[in-house]
Formats: structure tokens, sequence, C-alpha cells
């Protein structure tokens, strides 16, 4: 693989590794993540495994998560 960037096709990111850390009672429609060798993390709809992967780097995840156990997501559920 020559260049892992945002938007590119998930299957390029290969079929090994992904995870379901937030799967649920949602008819199989789940976010899929995966750890990137360079640290960074890619995402993608478990339903549409060839379509774009959303890639992140550790730190902005990192800022993320911490963002969202601190309530600053929570307007997204309102």
């Amino acid at each position: 693989m020559d260049r892992i960037y945002n938007g590119m096709p998930a299957r390029h990111l290969g079929t090994e590794g992904w995870h379901k850390p937030w799967s649920g009672g949602n008819g199989g429609s789940c976010v899929e993540a995966m750890r990137l060798a360079d640290g960074r993390i890619a995402f993608r709809q478990s339903d549409d495994p060839d379509g774009p992967a959303l890639i992140y780097t550790h730190h902005e995840i990192a800022r993320f998560i911490a963002g969202v156990k601190s309530g600053d997501a929570d307007f997204l559920l309102v």
C-alpha cells in the first residue's frame, strides 16, 4: 500500500484487524476500528466495509475519548 489517507476505501486496509468496540442491538450497523501500524486509527461502517475509512491520529482519538468521558459530546444525544 502506497499511502494511507482519510477517505480511502476501507478494503485497501485489509480485512484483518477490524474490531467492533461499540456493537449492540442496532441491527448490525456498527462502527469498526483498526489500529494501523503507524499508530493511527481507522474507522469504517460495518455494513459498508468497502466504503471510506476515516483515519485519525492517536492524539485525536485520545482527545475525543477524554472529551466524551467528560461530557463534551453529550450534545450529540439531545
